[in-house]
């Protein structure tokens, strides 16, 4: 490691470091000797692995470790898929299972499959009737890793070794180096992600699947009518189906209103004007109308303009506070089933569903459990009916996506689920109002219309001899162990799966994954996506350590121990983890670093902020959110992380603190500052600085901000004249004000979720909120700053060692 101070490279400074066994809280000697620029710093690695990547990665090596998640660097494909689409927590796998028990390392992969590529859309095959290329054996698909033998005639499969027979439509003879002649014609025998059309055999009942459709099911009651959440989704939602919905133009949408009763409508293009069946029954839904229900947008876009203009007014005067949930799910299904189509349901929901319906909960709202050893009571679903109607919605290809506008509790512990059984998404506006986060709500669900693309999903892992997958974490359904099924995916959902070392391996094979994945476009067509690959394998530690991808692991720590929530208790999770930091660490010092006397802690380079990501992790609202925070909002944030790729992930536990104060204005318009270390030390109080971790935004102004940046930017003469209510930034007609909301909404464009800006004067009720987040600080023995958590690390690793 680049650590300074005294000692050999890869130890904390201070050669006679000698760190006493008093509870980490509590000062010695050596912690006042500690200053937290003298711990290894996130930014600086950040910033260095910039430098170390130009450009451009290529992705033509076997075990090559890519760049941070942070560093903008362009993937070519040269055979192994990019970092987008997989990355793992290792690039380079011990030898046999017990090595890999000793080092401790967890070995996962993470697999964004619809990940934006970098630049052109992936490549798509069309082998006609013959369909995919596999290997007889395991049913893997055809890769740059199958070896090509006997003149071209069968190839050897990477993953189980038995050799194929080639179609006699798909022969091609082979160069002197035994490659195909073809190879740089065809996609999938030398790219390492490429996509391949499905035949009837890949289709339920062998027949090609029609075009997917999306439902908007509203919830008219007063709570939404109150708030103007109609009316401006009634006022927008027209216009984003014109420009936002994939450009195929086949996807066809529906409307259902719903309060103590469902409401379906024909927007049928030939009708004046459209027309309300009222289902009153929601004890037995059923679809009153096949023909008309789903329409094309554009073909009923008069139609369409008269619902949404009626439907504020119909519902405007209403008063009914009571509403079904359970039975508009069911009304949206049953109207996907009825068309045979896959889709997905938007659910715009405000409040407990308590009407007598199926999905009726019972308010057990008790933020006091929250972390406690009762908290899973909280948690964990209070019955089995949207775990049960979920697995439902998956089956029929139904996806749902919640938007809740909840002023009290709705349990979205037990709602919940219905998303993440149907890899949908979950997005909350507590205290909703129109005017104030309308913003926000707009630019969500412009995104997911924006970002559909995959529907009926069946995704497959498979891995070479001797390693395979055990465990999987994420939004999705297995009906079996071995397929991972999600209603809809799209580009913004990640899931991580733990793979298990079986047998011994060598060194000259290597480890080779390949994650199938199945679905149905936007367009209709039944596709293929195929991720590929190889990792590297090692008889020494040092090189095991050398290749292990930091980011991945706490993506990977962090799925698991909220899939754990459930069944553990807060503090046998935290200790869990703590001890399994310490196994890494104690294995690298004992078989690995270079002897040195036991006072200095000693960290890998390629994992040297390990202690500092877990204790962000161990501290965050979504592991160990206490009474501070409301049920709902743990629950919230529990569910978001499960379904986080590795760069949200690394975002959300480690916020980006960029300061405002001193700007170079000859940077390009898309710039943005450099981050700073998340620590109250570096927060000055006659600086602006903001924050953010992709889920909340916060601009913290400090008291003695100059008079003349203050009137610039917020068009006031001093900090207690800003109205801190405000969620935007005046348009000030200078150069700063311009790149200071240029730099916000920079930032935005970096995020999937809408950023609401958050203003914090120093020293106001919200600072503590702020200051809640710079996670290099500590609030107490189980919320420690990052050096007394480095302490207590080293404390774990030398009982270890004995």
């Amino acid at each position: 490691p680049t650590m300074t101070g005294s000692g050999p490279p890869g130890m904390m400074p201070g050669s006679n470091l000698h760190m006493s066994g008093r509870p980490a809280m509590q000062p010695s000697t050596v912690q006042r000797r500690l200053r937290p620029d003298d711990m290894p710093s996130p930014i600086q690695v950040i910033e260095d692995d910039k430098k170390i990547h130009p450009e451009m990665f290529f992705t033509h090596t076997k075990g090559l470790v890519p760049p941070l998640v942070t560093t903008p660097v362009i993937i070519v494909d040269q055979g192994n898929a990019s970092p987008k689409f997989i990355r793992s927590t290792m690039y380079t796998i011990p030898e046999t299972p017990d090595m890999m028990k000793q080092v401790g390392v967890p070995f996962a992969i993470c697999i964004s499959p619809f990940a934006e590529p970098d630049t052109h859309p992936l490549h798509l095959v069309d082998n006609g009737e013959m369909g995919p290329i596999r290997c007889n054996r395991c049913k893997a698909y055809m890769c740059p890793f199958m070896q090509f033998i006997d003149g071209g005639r069968r190839f050897q499969c990477a993953f189980c070794k038995a050799t194929t027979e080639v179609p006699p439509e798909y022969f091609q003879h082979l160069d002197q180096v035994g490659r195909r002649i073809d190879w740089l014609a065809r996609p999938e025998l030398h790219l390492g992600t490429y996509e391949v059309l499905a035949t009837k055999m890949y289709c339920t009942n062998e027949t090609l699947p029609k075009p997917p459709a999306i439902i908007f099911l509203i919830d008219v009651s007063y709570n939404n009518v109150r708030s103007g959440l109609v009316h401006l989704f009634c006022a927008n939602i027209k216009e984003m189906l014109m420009t936002s919905l994939p450009n195929d133009g086949c996807m066809k949408v529906g409307f259902i209103t719903y309060n103590n009763a469902i409401h379906f409508y024909n927007n049928k293009g030939c009708l004046a004007q459209p027309q309300m069946l009222v289902v009153s029954d929601v004890q037995d839904v059923f679809m009153p109308l096949l023909d008309g229900f789903f329409c094309d947008p554009c073909e009923s876009e008069a139609i369409i303009d008269g619902l949404l203009e009626q439907i504020p007014l119909m519902f405007g005067d209403t008063r009914e506070t009571e509403t079904v949930l359970g039975s508009a799910i069911q009304a949206g299904l049953e109207a996907l089933k009825a068309a045979e189509r896959a889709g997905k349901l938007f659910i715009f929901h405000s409040s407990l569903p308590t009407a007598d319906a199926p999905g009726k909960l019972k308010n057990r709202d008790e933020r006091k459990l929250l972390g406690t050893d009762k908290e899973k009571a909280v948690l964990t679903p209070q019955n089995n009916f949207y775990n049960d109607l979920g697995q439902d919605c998956v089956l029929a290809g139904c996806s749902v996506d919640l938007f809740i506008f909840n002023n009290a509790y709705v349990d979205l512990a037990t709602i919940g689920q219905i998303s993440r059984l149907t890899g949908g998404h979950i997005y909350k506006y507590t205290y909703f109002q129109a005017e104030t986060d309308g913003e926000c709500f707009l630019h969500d669900l412009r995104t997911c219309i924006k970002h559909l693309c995959a529907f009926d999903v069946v995704l497959r892992v498979r891995t070479s001899t001797g390693v395979r997958p055990v465990d999987f974490f994420g939004h999705f359904f297995m009906s079996n162990t071995t397929n991972i099924q999600f209603a809809a995916l799209d580009s913004h959902k990640a899931i991580c799966v733990e793979i298990k070392h079986d047998d011994k391996l060598t060194e000259e094979d290597g480890v080779y994954i390949q994650v199938a994945t199945l679905y149905t476009s936007c367009g209709g067509e039944r596709r293929l996506r195929i991720i590929n690959l190889s990792l590297n394998i090692a008889s020494q530690m040092a090189d095991v350590f050398k290749a292990c991808e930091l980011n991945t692991i706490i993506n990977y720590f962090s799925k698991a121990a909220i899939s754990k929530i459930g069944d553990s208790t807060p503090k046998v999770l935290r200790d869990g983890l703590i001890q399994r930091c310490a196994l890494i660490l104690s294995t690298y010092r004992n078989k690995v670093a270079s002897p040195s006397p036991s006072g200095q802690l000693i960290l890998p380079e390629c994992m040297k902020l390990l202690p500092l990501y877990l204790n962000c992790l161990l501290k965050s609202d979504s592991v160990s959110g206490g009474s501070d925070l409301t049920v709902d909002e743990r629950a919230f944030l529990m569910f978001t992380v499960q379904s986080m790729d590795v760069l949200a992930s690394m975002n959300y536990f480690y916020p980006r603190l960029i300061p405002l104060s001193d700007i170079d204005f000859n940077t390009p318009d898309d710039d943005i500052p450099t981050q700073i270390r998340c620590s109250v030390e570096k927060v000055k109080d006659d600086g602006v600085y903001l924050l953010e971790n992709g889920i909340n935004m916060f601009m913290w102004i400090g008291l003695n901000v100059p008079t003349d940046y203050i009137t610039k930017v917020f068009g006031v003469q001093s900090p207690a004249q800003i109205n801190i209510d405000s969620t935007k930034l005046p348009e000030m007609d200078n150069v700063l004000s311009k790149k200071v909301r240029s730099i916000i909404d920079n930032v935005r464009s970096e995020r999937h979720r809408f950023l609401k800006l958050c203003l914090v004067r120093q020293r106001d009720k919200l600072d503590i909120v702020f200051r809640h987040f710079l996670c290099e600080d500590g609030v107490s023995d189980l919320k420690m700053s990052y050096i007394d958590f480095l302490c207590l690390m080293h404390r774990e690793i030398r009982n270890l060692l004995g």
